[in-house]
This record gives structure tokens, sequence and C-alpha cells, in this order.
């Protein structure tokens, strides 16, 4: 029966909410449009945190169910009452639509074809072993060699890609340790949280990342470089602290290990042509708009030249992680759903969150954002918080001081990539979980305080911000 309620839920409440009459909502001039917004959310979220299908599939519902019930071209049936003042306006279906190849999809599938070509001609492993050297033998500093390489890694790779990589290169240094050894569990734990928080410094490092640039948009735009400005620091002095926390509850009483990692740089004219583009794009991005290019057209010249040349071929196409790519265009459409149809800005002012000082609503919404994404995909997390956080920023007078909607977005988009307690919080989480080396109950005691403490440093990383801004 518990199994079934899994399926029966996500289904019968967006349902009930259909059809309740609009006098049924305590918000005041709820239109016909926004109600179907509003089932099309509950059945987002729904699935989303139950999972009665894979969550990339509940992304294309979203934008299958916004055509047929929200968009101009939906079905006559659903437009029979248009142009009456209490049905609310319809969606251009381009538009819907258009989330399937949004900027930051693309941006998204740039960062996929490096790490793709980086991992096919080993240019990660051979980087890896370059990096680790100047770390020597002892435990806690080898340990922090591979979380800061495997944090760097993240930044530019799938945090699952780099976590599935470092702990194999991990697996016989692991096997070092005696049985009874603590080394064993800091070595397996420090891999996914270095990958957790190093997805953290770049737009393309991880998922939450991607969706918040889509509402920093115009005034409040945030460049590739200038995201690493306060990302990459806030990703170095997060890391330090997850270091020091995992060697004071877990050290290691072995005094001396190996870490060998067998290979060298391939020469060869494609392999040549991976390291050059890889240097060339990351450099491109750094420099912002200075070329006159924003991040998203960058992002399409690693995909064409890999293409052009035969370093990514249509065998390799199939691998691209497309479930991912779907995720984050389900959460653009259903954001863009909130923010046409007007129900975000309705919503948010319905509650008068005007009454609470700025400082509440940020904690709060922080501390739900962190809630929420130790429990379900932090794409889904950031799919569902980040349009009425947008909506709530625009509109709390009182935010302004404190940076207003970039404040907000910020601080949820780095709760969203701080929850990692359980092994079901993320992928890294999984895959170190599965090792054998780690209980939940560990990862649950790292994964806490790293991510209270990550949320208390994004405020003052913000609060330093505001000062330099007002230098």
């Amino acid at each position: 029966m518990r199994q079934n309620l899994r399926y029966i839920i996500p289904i019968l409440i967006p349902l009930i909410v259909l059809l309740l009459p609009a006098s049924a909502f305590p918000i005041e001039g709820l239109t016909v449009i926004q109600q179907r917004v509003i089932a099309i959310f509950l059945l987002a979220a729904l699935c989303w945190v139950m999972e009665p299908i894979p969550i990339y599939a509940t992304s294309v519902v979203i934008i299958v169910l916004e055509l047929l019930l929200l968009s101009d071209k939906s079905l006559y049936l659903f437009r029979l009452d248009q142009g009456q003042p209490q049905f609310g306006n319809l969606m251009s279906y381009s538009e819907i639509m258009a989330t399937f190849a949004s900027p930051i999809i693309m941006l998204f599938l740039g960062g996929f074809f490096l790490a793709m070509a980086a991992t096919k001609y080993r240019l990660d492993v051979n980087l890896a072993r370059v990096l680790l050297r100047p770390f020597g033998k002892q435990p806690k500093y080898v340990m922090f060699g591979l979380m800061l390489i495997t944090a760097v890694f993240s930044m530019f790779m799938s945090n699952t890609a780099t976590t599935a990589m470092m702990l194999s290169i991990l697996a016989p240094v692991i096997t070092l340790f005696g049985a009874k050894d603590p080394g064993k569990i800091a070595f397996a734990l420090s891999i996914p949280v270095a990958a957790n928080i190093g997805g953290i410094g770049t737009p393309i490092g991880t998922p939450p990342n991607a969706i918040a640039l889509k509402y920093l948009t115009g005034e409040n735009l945030i460049t590739f470089g200038e995201w690493m400005f306060f990302g990459v620091p806030f990703v170095a002095v997060l890391l330090v602290f997850a270091w020091w926390l995992i060697n004071k509850l877990y050290p290691a009483t072995q005094q001396s290990i190996e870490l060998t990692i067998q290979g060298k740089f391939l020469k060869t004219p494609k392999a040549i042509t991976v390291y050059v583009t890889f240097a060339v794009t990351i450099m491109l991005w750094l420099m912002g708009s200075m070329h006159g290019m924003n991040a998203y057209t960058v992002a399409l010249i690693p995909v064409a030249i890999f293409s052009i040349t035969g370093i990514i071929n249509k065998e390799d196409l199939k691998k691209i992680s497309w479930d991912v790519l779907w995720l984050v265009s389900g959460g653009i459409a259903l954001g863009l759903a909130l923010d046409k149809t007007g129900l975000a800005k309705l919503v948010v002012h319905s509650i008068p969150f005007d009454i609470f000082s700025p400082y509440v609503v940020l904690l709060g919404a922080a501390i739900l954002c962190l809630l929420m994404a130790n429990f379900m995909s932090h794409t889904a997390t950031a799919n569902l918080l980040m349009p009425i956080m947008a909506a709530l920023g625009t509109s709390m007078t009182s935010l302004t001081p404190l940076g207003g909607e970039v404040t907000l977005i910020l601080v949820v988009t780095f709760a969203a990539s701080l929850g990692m307690s359980l092994p079901i919080s993320t992928p890294p989480n999984a895959l170190a979980h599965a090792t054998g080396y780690v209980e939940s109950n560990q990862m649950a005691r790292i994964g806490a305080i790293v991510g209270v403490v990550g949320v208390l440093l994004s405020f003052v990383m913000i609060w330093g911000l505001q000062v330099i801004d007002h230098i």
C-alpha cells in the first residue's frame, strides 16, 4: 500500500487543486491559468520528493503539461474561456519549448564536452598525478591534496564523475590502512565532501548554480569570472574547514602512505587539441565579456571543435548526462510558468514578508533549502525554490540594503549545494557510501556540520561583497 501511495499522491493532490473553485485558495485575484500552474508545481514537488518516476522524467512531464494546459497552442478545450478576466494570460508555446535549448543548457553542454574530452584523453588523471606530488606521504596532507584536486575538478566537471574517478584512484590507498584505522573513513569521506563543495566555485560546477544564473540577469548579471571571484574563496575556506573537521573526527593512525598514479600526458594531435581548447575556453570564461562573448557563447566553442575533430564522436554523445540537462530544463520551464503567469509575484505579495526582518527571511530561506537538499536532488530543490526566491527578492524592499534579489538567490543557491548529510543527498555521497568504508551516521555528522558552517559562511561572504561594493 505504501508503495502505491508514491504513485497515487502525486496525481491525486494536483488533480484536486485543478478541480477546486478559485475561492478555495487564500490568494486574492487567482486566475484559472495560475491555478493550473499551482497544480503543475505540486505535481513537480511531489514527484521530485517521492520519486514515483525518474526525476528527469518529471521535468519532461512539466514541459508537456505546460504546453497542454498553459500555452497558446494548448488543447482547444483548455482555452474556451480565453479573454475572460478571471482566465489569465496564456504562455507562448515556443517559449516553453525553448527551455530545452536555453542558454543555461548550452553552458552545461559545453562543460560536459570539456569533461568528457578531459577524461577520454586522461587529462584529469594526469593532472591529479602531477598536482598530488607536493603533498608528501603524511596521510592528513595527502588527504588535503586529494580534496583540493577533487574540488578543482568539480568546478569544471560533473561532481559525480569527479568522485568516481578520485575514489578509483583512492581504492588501492585505502587498503593500506589497518582494519580499524579511522583514516579509512576520513579518506572515503573527504572525496564526496570536496566534490560537493568544489561545485560551488563556478557556474558550471553544479546545476543549482546554472539555475541561479537564469535569474541573475540585467542589472543583477553575474559573469563567469565574477562568480569565481566570490565562489573560489568560499570553496577554499570551506574546504580547509572540512579537511580540519574530518581530521579531527577521524584521525589516521598510520604515519605514512604512498599514492601511486600511473600514466603520462599524451602528445597526439587530438590530445594537444583537448589541452589547448580546455585552457582557451576557461580563459575566455574568466575574461567575462571583455572579448564581446558571454559564457553561453563560449561554451559552444569546445562543442564545435571536439565535434569537427572527432575528439567527441557519436558514441561519446550517447554518454552525455542528458538526464541532468532535462532536469535543469524542467526547472527553467517551471520558473518560466511561475513568472509569466504572475503566480510567483501574487503568492509573494499575498504573504506579508515585509513584517519579518530581512535577516530572518534570508536565514529561513537558507535553512529551508538546506533541509530540502538533504532529502531530494539539489537540482530539484533549486528548481522549486529559485523562482519563488527571485519574486520575493524583487518585491521585498527591506532586502535592498542587504543586496536584494542577488543576495537571496546566492544564499539559496549555496545552501542547495551544501545538502550532503545522507547517502541519498547527492550522487557523490552515494558513491562514497557504496565503498563500504563510510556509515550513514558518520556521513551525517560531517555533512550536517559542513552544511551549517557553509550557510553561515555564505552570509559572511555576501556581507563582505556588500562592504567591497560600497567602498
